[in-house]
Parts: structure tokens; C-alpha cells; sequence
């Protein structure tokens, strides 16, 4: 579903992404880790094309996002879902009105159809009875599954995760996770999640990739990467300050 082939991207004399390669099968969960400033969520905007690469090629379904523009760019880009770590909820908008907000600037749907959809995703994620409330009268993890919900409304090939679960409470995080698997098993989404939650990746994972000093430095099965002796996984997936990453 998704190929990146040697991707290379700097900003001034800064370099984030250094000749990346990553390969994600439909249907699959890919869960990408890393620290703070590693260029996770660069990688990320790489795949649904809202930066371009200095190097390299990003391939979705056989077709190279920085090859497209236009019309062709903006079909592209509606094979994808994309939860924001914020939620990137539109504060003046009550939450009917931001979850069908794709439906209703991209379609051409009567009010009671986007409605009826809309109401079908919140019913998916979890949610009820709160149509009418803005983000700032939910909770962190209901704004999180606000936004997840308008990530599906579209019914999305690819779901593009970042940090889903930042900010939470371990319990509202793992019931973001139960809610990741239970919409892969519900529609086979191809899944890309952005984490530095190691509780979350080894659940959600079905391959877990590290990003390192501008490069994929691991990639292998959550097994595999829990019982690594790597010493730069094992330093990130128990936390400790000791070790090759060094902290700035």
C-alpha cells in the first residue's frame, strides 16, 4: 500500500530524514517510534503530501505523492485518514459539525445523510449524546475519538495515526488502542501510527519501525523488538537515560 523509497529531507542545515525505507502491506499496522524531534510526523506529512521531499520517492497504491498536483493530489489524498496528537478539532464547531465537515465540503449529501454517517462513526468510537457540545466542554480522551471518528467519516483506505495517545491517562490511552484494532478488524484499514507510547505500539503493532539519526534503524515483528538486544531500541523501549541516545 504505502513505499518509501530513499526518502531525504532537511530544513536549513538541519536534516531530519535521511534516506528512509519502509514498505507497509495493506491491511497491516505499522507502528513508527522514536524520540522527541526524530522527524515522526515529517514522515508522516511525506505520505499524505503536505511536504515534499528533497530526495526520494513516496509511493501509495503504485502512485508517487510528489509526483501529483492538483485534482490528482486531492484524490489521492482522500485514500487516507488522519488523527492529528491534538485532535485539530475546530473549537467554534460542535461535534456533529466537525466530524461531517469532509462530508460536507466534499460531497454532495443532503444534511440528513451526512448526519445519518456521522452519527453512525461517533456510534463506532464510542460516542453518544454529545452532538450538540464543542471540544472544549469534552474530555481529552472524547476529543480524541472525535477526531477519530472524522478520520473515518470519508471510510478511509489508510488511517494515518499521530501520537494518539499523548496526553491521556493510561486507561483512556489503552481504550484509544482497543479502538485502533477494533476499526482494523471492523474495516481492514492499512494502518501508519506515530508513537513514542511503548504500552500502545506493542498492543497496536503488527511491525514496529524505529526512526534514528535520520534513518529506519529497526524493523521486526513486537516480539522480536521486546526481546532486542539492540542497544538503541532497548534503551528507548525501557525508558532509560543511560545508553547510545543521548539526551539534549
Amino acid at each position: 500500500m504505502i513505499e518509501i523509497v530513499d526518502l531525504h529531507k532537511s530544513f536549513g542545515r538541519k536534516r531530519v530524514l535521511d534516506g528512509i525505507n519502509l514498505t507497509v502491506r495493506e491491511g497491516e499496522t505499522a507502528v513508527i517510534i522514536g524520540g522527541s524531534g526524530t522527524g515522526k510526523s515529517v514522515l508522516l506529512k511525506h505520505i499524505i503530501g503536505l511536504l515534499e521531499p528533497d530526495e526520494g520517492s513516496i509511493l501509495v497504491d503504485g502512485t508517487d505523492v510528489s509526483s501529483v498536483r492538483g485534482e490528482e493530489l486531492y484524490l489521492l489524498r482522500k485514500k487516507f485518514g488522519m488523527v492529528f496528537q491534538s485532535g485539530a478539532l475546530f473549537d467554534s464547531l460542535t461535534v456533529v459539525e466537525n466530524v461531517g465537515l469532509p462530508l460536507r465540503e466534499h460531497t454532495d449529501l443532503k444534511e440528513e445523510e451526512v448526519l445519518e454517517i456521522v452519527r453512525e462513526k461517533l456510534a463506532l468510537v464510542g460516542l453518544s449524546g454529545v452532538d450538540n457540545q464543542k471540544p472544549a466542554e469534552l474530555s481529552g480522551g472524547m476529543r480524541k475519538r472525535v477526531a477519530l471518528a472524522r478520520a473515518l467519516v470519508a471510510e478511509p483506505e489508510v488511517m494515518l495515526y499521530d501520537e494518539p495517545t499523548t496526553g491521556l491517562d493510561p486507561i483512556m490511552a489503552d481504550v484509544i488502542n482497543e479502538l485502533i484494532l477494533d476499526l482494523r478488524k471492523r474495516l481492514g484499514n492499512t494502518a501508519v501510527v506515530v508513537t513514542h507510547d511503548m504500552a500502545s505500539a506493542f498492543k497496536i503493532a503488527d511491525r514496529i519501525c524505529m526512526l534514528f539519526k535520520g534513518k529506519i534503524i529497526w524493523d521486526a515483528s513486537p516480539e522480536e523488538t521486546r526481546d532486542t538486544k539492540d542497544p538503541v531500541v532497548q534503551q528507548f523501549i525501557t525508558g532509560t537515560s543511560v545508553g547510545p541516545i543521548q539526551v539534549v
